[in-house]
C-alpha cells in the first residue's frame, strides 16, 4: 500500500527507471500476490522468498539475498518503505554499499525499545539520505535525534494515496447487515502472550453480545490461537481469513468501530472517521490521537469495554479531521523531492 503510489508516481516521470524487489518477508498469498493484483503493481523484478523466521535470522537473510541484487544493479537510489525488517535489512546494505537510501514513512517514533519495529525505524533513519515523513511529529522527531534538516521532507501519507485511490472500489458483504466492530491482531506483545491473549478474546467474546465481532485472523496470530487452544470462538465473534485490501478497507470503512494493534489502521480509520481502539500502550503515530479518531485502551480490558460502551451510546462521535497533507499527492511530492536532491545531478 505504501510502494504503489510511489512506483506509479515515478514511472510518470521522464527517465526513471526502477525495479521492485519483494522480499518475501510477507508471503501468504492473501497477504502478498493478492495484493500486487488490487494495487495494480507490476510483478516484482525479484522475489528473494525469505520467509519467516526470528527477527535476527529474517533480517541477516533479507540482507545476504538483497546484497547481489544492489551490486547488480547499482542503483542511484533504494526507497524503503515502514518499519518491518526488510525496511532496515535493505538499508543496512545500502549504507555499506554507499548506495543512497530514502526511506518512505520516516520520523515516526513510539519511544517503546521493546517493539522490533522501533528498532527498525531509528537504525533505517539514521543510515538514510532522504527521509519522508507523513506529519509533523515525524520532523521533530528527526531532529531530536539530530538528522540534518536538509534530509527532511514532510510529503504526506502515502497510506493515504492509496486508500483515496482505491476507495471507490471498496466493498463489503456486511456493509448492509447490523453494526459490527472490525478486529486486529498481530503484535507479539497482544498475541505471543498467550495468557492475555486469551484474555483478550474473552473480552471480545463478552462484547460480541452488544456488537458483531468480525476478526480477520493474521496467520501469526492464529497459530498462537491454535497453540492456546483458543480458536473456536462462540457466539456472535466471527473469525476470518486474512483479507485483500479492497475487502478490509470495506469492513473498516463500515464498522461501527475497530479494535487493532496496527499502526497503518490507527491512519486509515483517522481518514475515514471510524472510531478506533488501539491495543496498545503507545503508538508511533500519536496525530491519529490528537486529530483523528484514535483511542489508546492498552493492555486494559476495563478501558476497552468502557471504550466501546462509550462509542455505541453515541458518546465518540464519527468524524473526519482533515491532516494536512493526507490528500492523496504524497507519492507525488516523494517523487518531486527525489529527482530535485543533488545525488541525481
Amino acid at each position: 500500500m505504501k510502494a504503489a503510489p510511489v512506483l506509479r508516481a515515478l514511472a510518470a516521470r521522464p527517465g526513471v527507471r526502477q525495479s521492485l524487489v519483494h522480499t518475501g518477508q510477507h508471503y501468504d498469498a492473501a497477504m502478498s500476490v493478492v495484493f500486487f493484483q488490487q494495487l495494480e503493481m507490476p510483478q516484482p523484478d525479484y522475489n528473494l522468498e525469505v520467509g519467516s523466521g526470528t527477527h535476527a535470522a529474517q533480517t541477516a537473510r533479507i540482507m545476504l539475498a538483497f546484497e547481489p541484487v544492489v551490486l547488480e544493479k547499482k542503483p542511484d537510489m533504494v526507497l524503503v518503505y515502514g518499519d518491518v525488517n526488510s525496511t532496515v535489512a535493505a538499508a543496512l546494505v545500502c549504507s555499506k554499499l554507499s548506495i543512497p537510501i530514502g526511506h518512505v514513512e520516516a520520523g515516526l517514533r513510539s519511544g517503546d525499545r521493546h517493539m522490533p519495529e522501533e528498532i527498525n525505524r531509528l537504525v533505517t533513519d539514521q543510515l538514510s539520505d532522504l527521509l519522508f515523513t507523513p506529519s509533523p511529529d515525524g520532523d521533530e522527531n528527526l531532529l531530536r535525534e539530530g538528522i540534518d534538516s536538509s534530509k527532511i521532507h514532510r510529503v504526506g501519507n502515502v497510506m493515504i494515496d492509496t486508500l483515496i485511490r482505491l476507495l471507490p472500489q471498496a466493498k463489503s458483504d456486511l456493509a448492509h447487515r447490523q453494526p459490527y466492530a472490525l478486529v486486529t491482531l498481530h503484535r507479539p506483545s497482544n498475541v505471543d502472550d498467550i495468557r492475555w491473549l486469551g484474555d483478550l478474546l474473552s473480552a471480545l467474546e463478552d462484547l460480541s453480545d452488544k456488537l458483531r465481532i468480525v476478526f480477520p485472523v493474521h496467520p501469526r496470530t492464529r497459530q498462537r490461537l491454535q497453540e492456546a487452544g483458543l480458536s473456536n470462538p462462540t457466539r456472535n465473534l466471527a473469525f476470518l481469513e486474512p483479507l485483500p485490501y479492497l475487502e478490509f478497507l470495506g469492513l473498516q470503512k463500515n464498522a461501527k468501530l475497530v479494535i487493532t494493534d496496527s499502526g497503518g489502521i490507527q491512519e486509515e480509520t483517522t481518514f475515514l472517521g471510524v472510531s478506533c481502539l488501539t491495543v496498545r500502550e503507545n503508538t508511533e503515530r500519536p496525530i491519529t490521537i490528537t486529530q483523528g479518531t484514535n483511542r489508546l485502551v492498552g493492555r486494559d480490558l476495563t478501558r476497552l469495554r468502557e471504550a466501546v460502551n462509550e462509542i455505541l451510546r453515541g458518546e465518540r462521535e464519527r468524524k473526519v479531521c482533515p491532516i494536512p497533507l493526507w490528500d492523496g499527492h504524497a507519492s507525488e511530492r516523494i517523487a518531486e523531492a527525489i529527482l530535485r536532491c543533488r545525488m541525481f545531478k
